[in-house]
C-alpha cells in the first residue's frame, strides 16, 4: 500500500487529535487527553508555532503522525523532542512508523540539532525493539518527571 509523509496542515488537526486519543487508549489512559482540536490549530499554526507535525497519509486518510518541538540541552545545545510517533492500529506494518521517524531525523539534522529525544513506556516492547533497531539508545536509568497542572498550582500556592 502506498502512503505519503508530509507536513501537517491546520485542517489535519481533527484527524491528528483522533490518533492522539487512539494512543491514549493504547497506553491505558483514555481520559488523559485534554488538548482540543482548537488547541492544536492555535498552538501549531499561529504566529509562533509551538510544534511541528508530520503526517502519514494512506488513501487520503491520516494514519500516522510524528509531533516534535525544539528544545535546548545544557550539555549538547540544540535538541529536538519527539513528543509522539503514532501509527493507527489499522495501518501498522505498512512502514509508516519508519517513514515518520526518518522524516523526524532528517528534520532534526536540517535544524542542526545535537540530539533527538523521546520517551517510550517500559512495557511497550515492540516500540523499544523498533527504536533500538533504528540505533536509538534506551536510557533505562533515567526517570521521567512530570509536574501536572494540579501539581503546578499546588507548588505555586506554597511559594
Amino acid at each position: 500500500m502506498r502512503f505519503i509523509i508530509r507536513n501537517a496542515k491546520k485542517e489535519d488537526m481533527q484527524q491528528v487529535l483522533s490518533l492522539i486519543k487512539e494512543l491514549a487508549h493504547f497506553e491505558k489512559e483514555p481520559d488523559a487527553v485534554e488538548v482540543t482540536q482548537d488547541d492544536l490549530e492555535k498552538d501549531g499554526f499561529g504566529k509562533t508555532p509551538l510544534f511541528h507535525c508530520f503526517v502519514a497519509e494512506v488513501n487520503s486518510k491520516i494514519e500516522g503522525i510524528a509531533l516534535v518541538y525544539k528544545r535546548y540541552s545544557t550539555w549538547k545545545g540544540k535538541a529536538l523532542h519527539l513528543e509522539d510517533l503514532i501509527v493507527s492500529e489499522a495501518a501498522r506494518g505498512l512502514g509508516l512508523g519508519s517513514a515518520l521517524l526518518d522524516e523526524v531525523v532528517k528534520y532534526g539534522h536540517n535544524l542542526g540539532v545535537k540530539r533527538i529525544n523521546w520517551e517510550v513506556l517500559n512495557w511497550n516492547e515492540p516500540a523499544i525493539v523498533f527504536y533500538e533497531k533504528k540505533g536509538a539508545a534506551i536510557k533505562r536509568d533515567w526517570n521521567v518527571v512530570h509536574l501536572d497542572e494540579k501539581g503546578i498550582k499546588n507548588y505555586i500556592s506554597k511559594l
